[in-house]
């Protein structure tokens, strides 16, 4: 079976792009949002990246 990326309705918080990210690698969720958290902190794009990634990234069925 083909390996897809969606938005979690499981792991969700706001939108469900981390824990679908983390499904789709199979990691803890909460890595993701830590990291997401420091790459929003440090570079100042992780808001912007998060609502395009919420656009752009279909929520699972």
């Amino acid at each position: 079976m083909e390996k897809r990326l969606y938005r979690s309705k499981k792991n969700k918080m706001l939108a469900g792009v981390c824990g679908g990210i983390a499904e789709y690698f199979n990691i803890d969720p909460t890595l993701i949002r830590l990291l997401w958290v420091l790459f929003a902190l440090m570079a100042g794009g992780g808001l912007i990246a998060y609502i395009i990634a919420a656009i752009i990234i279909p929520s699972e069925m």
